[in-house]
């Protein structure tokens, strides 16, 4: 059989329906165009009236497709952006026609809502990017496939068209079970946990302020799968019965959910450094610190987390991409002044 799709202009595609075909117009324009557009995107097309069968619109996802059907999608000029684009700088990695990488400093929010509505990565992107947007759902953004907390810096990657981000949201799903995803973050922790390598596998579900997260029971409403590797990097201030004042660890998600390696760092009994929701109660721990490492602890106010390795494969050439980046100044003078302990 011949292939059905054939492209009639820039903003217009045209299709012939085959002898064989049978079923609802966009479980059957999804699998046509599988990897041009989601089947979402295609029933919101269908809902705005961009696409035609025998050149009348229909507005029914459900509608039944006949052999020898024309059918004809309009697609419209992505709208602009709602935030608008701000300059602000971007420390660019790579960054190509289906998706850019970089590395996000902490403080930065990726996307705005509730208290931040501007300075967002988002807002960065749209200006950085520019018309290289094709657009996400019809609109010229940045497609966000996963986030950083605020005061988490490192390795991010943000898609550019909708192939790229469903391609690239499909691998973050997966957690890197069957392709080459990979996610590893670096930690400084109160303590030492118990085994220099582990794994934490513990769900994970809204606290009872809603806010932050908590561990659950497996059989609770919101309890989702969690799981976190872990492997002690470096010990500080040892002493002879095998503890340490604090760690610093390497750890590589399972599963990716909000505050994952906070909560599970805490759970054991390890939370990160300055981390001001899961690590309060061990705040007084600097106290056994000399004066410049203390100094130095007590003036880290964020969670000391860096995603400093990230792995994917290309949506467009199937090319794995494998970025590192180095801990931020912040946080390598806090490693710095915890190696200086004796």
């Amino acid at each position: 059989m011949t292939d059905p799709f054939k492209e009639a202009e820039a903003t217009r595609k045209v299709l012939t329906v085959p002898e064989d075909a049978e079923g609802r117009i966009d479980a059957w324009l999804a699998a046509t165009l599988a990897g041009d557009f989601s089947r979402s995107r295609i029933k919101a097309l269908i809902e705005e009236g961009a696409v035609l069968v025998n050149g009348a619109a229909i507005a029914e996802p459900k509608r039944k497709i006949h052999p020898g059907d024309t059918v004809e999608i309009a697609l419209p000029e992505p709208r602009d952006p709602e935030p608008k684009g701000e300059d602000i700088p971007l420390d660019v990695l790579y960054e190509d026609d289906d998706l850019i990488v970089l590395c996000k400093p902490a403080g930065l929010v990726v996307h705005p809502g509730a208290g931040n509505w501007t300075g967002t990565l988002v807002n960065a992107l749209i200006h950085h990017c520019g018309e290289s947007l094709s657009g996400i759902g019809g609109v010229r953004r940045p497609g966000i496939v996963h986030r950083l907390d605020k005061e988490t810096s490192g390795v991010m990657v943000v898609a550019k068209n909708d192939i790229a981000h469903r391609h690239l949201s499909d691998q973050f799903a997966d957690h890197g079970r069957t392709g080459p995803l990979e996610r590893a973050y670096q930690a400084v922790v109160w303590g030492r946990p118990g085994k220099l390598k582990g794994t934490v596998d513990a769900p994970l579900g809204r606290a009872a302020d809603r806010t932050k997260r908590a561990v659950k029971r497996e059989n609770t409403d919101d309890a989702r799968e969690a799981i976190t590797h872990y492997e002690v990097i470096e010990r500080y201030a040892e002493t002879p019965d095998a503890t340490s004042l604090a760690s610093l660890i390497e750890c590589r998600l399972e599963t990716g959910r909000t505050h994952q390696i906070r909560v599970h760092m805490a759970h054991i009994g390890h939370p990160l450094i300055g981390d001001p929701e899961y690590g309060a109660a061990f705040k007084t721990k600097a106290n056994r610190l000399p004066d410049a490492a203390r100094d130095v602890v007590n003036g880290f106010h964020r969670q000391a987390l860096h995603a400093f390795l990230l792995q994917f494969e290309h949506p467009a050439t199937g090319e794995t991409m494998h970025f590192e980046a180095p801990p931020p100044e912040d946080l390598e003078r806090l490693i710095e002044a915890l190696r200086a302990v004796e």
